[in-house]
């Protein structure tokens, strides 16, 4: 096992940032998706 420090906050890393950008890639595709689809009259259901 890695050795834990004495602090109580463990630091973000790369990994972390990594996965913002992916949420952030995800959340623009979508957008753009549904801009592409309303141009076809779609309309998102509710």
């Amino acid at each position: 096992m890695s050795p834990r420090s004495s602090e109580g906050n463990p630091q973000p890393d790369i990994y972390v940032g990594l996965l913002f950008i992916s949420v952030g890639a995800l959340c623009t595709a979508l957008g753009f998706l549904l801009w592409e689809l309303s141009r076809y009259g779609y309309q998102l259901p509710g």
